[in-house]
């Protein structure tokens, strides 16, 4: 008999001890990149992060595997239990709390040392101001799937208004048409609603703004009349090119050049008084991006006609002397496209010691351009007058001067608050709350 046992346990002793290997392997690996990120100082989420209750989670490890972006090692267990090891490359796809089996993750926005402005917004979409939806970006969903879907479940939403087929007004107004209005328009269109979509710029949103040839991450998802969006990877071009295409076979017709100036409730619905025209809608879906305003940097000579808010085409700079300002993925991203120019000379100056809010990936572009001699990092440095031909620059104590041709400053925009709070939706500012 204990021959048998013998047998028997000497390969469950053998897989338990190749499980305990694997497991202390992955577990030092996490620890490694945690240790990594916090020493980098690479430990503020950009957007909606998972935080762990250590006492309901039993570190099964099924968010980590569930995780879309699993191959950065987002996610990883460390002492028994999950911790968010690579903050940074967090980009808030939520599948870590669908995935957890003990109900031990919440989804959060901002953190204590950061917090993020967002407007009050129901299950339903609908925010403390009946009738007036919000979908996307500006309700912290900046990603194109998520963005996407909660178009088209507002329209859902709305769809069951009181109110809705009334001959006298529209069903709907929807402003703003990257992914969550286009999104949300086909849903409508799909509905038969009465609608209008109006664009206060281009078609395509945030992604209209990337550098040319950008790289845009997505994922698939079901577009209403159109079957699955199936984009994993793909570039600013080619998706420019996709929503072209949706909204010529699908017949959309979308205002671009149309900015909303007022919304007014009327009793029935309300007013919305543009640009361009006036409409009367049931209700309203704001689908529009949280750049709002550009963030300036308030030094002497901004106002000159050299200094601009986003990059459209690195060409244009070619042979000249930039200085390109921030320090988010948009600022990298605009450094190294016209670093590959020939003749530039790029600055890239940042107030902070990290690349903090950046992706892996740029953070390596900017390193490799450096190194390279192709450009010249300034961190914890701050601009502090811009000439006709030269720019002054703060790094670590000491004034800088330098030849400038140019100056892109892409250091984020200011939430569109006021714009929100005079029609009556309430922004509440999150620090890693839900």
């Amino acid at each position: 008999m204990s021959q048998l046992m013998w047998l028997y346990s000497v390969p469950l002793f053998l897989i338990l001890a190749i499980y305990l290997w694997k497991r202390t392997k992955k577990q030092r690996t996490s620890r490694q990149v945690l240790e990594e990120a916090v020493a980098s100082g690479l430990t503020e989420p950009a957007s909606l992060h998972p935080v762990i209750d250590r006492n309901r989670c039993l570190g099964c490890a099924s968010c980590v595997k569930a995780c879309p972006e699993h191959g950065h090692g987002v996610l990883g267990v460390i002492h028994g239990k999950a911790h968010l090891v690579n903050p940074t490359h967090c980009i808030g796809h939520g599948a870590c709390k669908k995935a957890c089996p003990f109900d031990a993750i919440e989804l959060v926005f901002g953190t204590e040392k950061r917090g993020v402005d967002i407007p009050h917004v129901g299950q339903d979409f609908q925010t403390n101001v009946p009738g007036i939806f919000i979908a996307g970006e500006l309700g912290g969903m900046g990603l194109i799937r998520n963005a996407v879907t909660q178009g088209v479940m507002a329209v859902d939403s709305i769809s069951k208004l009181d109110g809705i087929g009334r001959k006298e007004q529209l069903d709907l107004v929807i402003v703003g048409a990257g992914p969550a209005g286009i999104g949300a328009s086909l849903a409508a269109k799909a509905r038969k609603l009465r609608f209008a979509t109006l664009e206060q710029e281009t078609v395509g949103g945030t992604v209209s703004h990337y550098p040319r040839g950008k790289i845009v991450m997505t994922a698939p998802v079901q577009l209403p009349l159109v079957g699955k969006m199936r984009f994993r990877e793909t570039t600013k071009e080619s998706l420019m090119e996709y929503w072209e295409g949706v909204i010529s076979s699908t017949g959309l017709v979308i205002s671009d050049n149309e900015r909303v100036e007022n919304i007014e409730a009327d009793g029935k619905g309300f007013r919305i008084k543009t640009t361009q025209n006036n409409y009367k809608s049931r209700a309203v879906l704001l689908a529009i991006g949280r750049r709002g305003t550009p963030r300036t940097l308030g030094v002497p000579g901004e106002n000159k006609t050299k200094v601009v808010y986003r990059l459209i085409d690195p060409e244009q700079y070619r042979g000249q002397h930039v200085l390109v300002v921030g320090g988010g993925d948009s600022a990298l991203e605009a450094a190294v496209s016209i670093a590959e120019e020939s003749g530039t000379t790029v600055t890239l100056s940042y107030r902070s010691e990290a690349f903090s809010r950046a992706k892996e990936k740029n953070r390596v572009k900017v390193a490799n351009a450096q190194k390279a001699g192709r450009m010249n990092v300034l961190m914890s440095s701050n601009v502090k007058e811009i000439t006709d031909d030269k720019v002054t620059i703060n790094a670590n104590d000491k004034d800088i001067t330098i030849d400038n041709n140019a100056v892109i400053v892409c250091a984020g925009g200011i939430l569109p608050t006021p714009f929100l709070k005079s029609i009556g939706i309430e922004v509440e500012t999150k620090y890693g709350t839900a």
